[in-house]
């Protein structure tokens, strides 16, 4: 009776098979989902941009002719060339290209040409300047003075070639006597090279 059962279960087969071989229910293959993949499309590597095309122009919000305008510095003493950040009395961004042809390199130093920190705290004074003061404003337009430094601190020499990247933003403004701190920093590229905290005494003409 076994075997009869086995007989139906697996299909005719002999004694001697069913002895030596067990009858093992054969169960039907699972399904598999047919997954197919298309090869994707690999990603456009972007476009490398020459070397001649990456170089620190910014877009000018006040270019030169216009900071004349607003500065009373003049050649040689004239040491911001563009700005291209600003808010009336809260901050700019603006820079100093520096070159070879500047005058002090003559002397400070013939054999190693660096700018002096003096002129570094300078520059930085005339964009606080400019922070202070409105082109468009010729009502307001007055001069400013120098009024102090404090928290100076040079960090790495500026050479020819370099493009002095400068911020000053307004920490402090006493409306009543004319008063204004400023904390002034300079880069090239991403490195602090000055840095100082600045007071200009505003001066009407």
């Amino acid at each position: 009776m076994a075997l009869s059962m086995r007989n139906m279960q697996c299909g005719r087969v002999s004694s001697r098979q069913a002895v030596a071989r067990p009858c093992v229910a054969v169960r039907p293959a699972r399904t598999m989902p047919i997954v197919r993949a298309n090869a994707a499309t690999p990603a456009e590597a972007p476009k490398a941009v020459s070397t001649e095309k990456t170089g620190p122009n910014f877009k000018a919000l006040r270019d030169i002719n216009q900071i004349m305008q607003t500065l009373p510095h003049r050649y040689p003493f004239l040491l911001v060339d563009r700005v291209v950040e600003w808010e009336k009395e809260k901050y700019a961004v603006g820079y100093k290209c520096v070159t070879i042809n500047d005058n002090f390199f003559t002397g400070h130093f013939p054999e190693r040409p660096i700018m002096p920190g003096v002129l570094q705290i300078e520059a930085m004074a005339q964009l606080a300047g400019i922070v202070m003061l409105d082109p468009e404003d010729t009502a307001a337009k007055g001069l400013f003075f120098f009024g102090g430094i404090e928290g100076c601190r040079f960090r790495k020499p500026v050479v020819p070639g370099d493009v002095l990247m400068m911020r000053a933003e307004v920490t402090k403004f006493n409306k009543r006597f004319g008063i204004v701190k400023v904390a002034a920093s300079g880069y090239v590229g991403e490195d602090l090279v000055v840095e100082a905290e600045l007071t200009l005494a505003m001066g009407k003409q």
